[in-house]
């Protein structure tokens, strides 16, 4: 699956398909076959963090 470009179109999205689909980050990840460290990487440059307890980036 091709991810948004844009820093924050790209975490509405994760957080959506977190929200609305996966109870984890990990389960995303497998289920859309998607480098975890990779997603990390784009959204913590842009200043955002994933919190597992909540199961979001903010």
């Amino acid at each position: 699956m091709e991810l948004p470009n844009d820093p924050m179109i790209l975490f509405s999205f994760v957080n959506t398909k977190l929200r609305d689909n996966y109870p984890s980050l990990d389960d995303l990840c497998e289920d859309l076959h998607l480098n975890k460290e990779t997603l990390l990487k784009k959204l913590a440059a842009a200043g955002f963090e994933y919190n597992p307890s909540q199961n979001k980036f903010w």
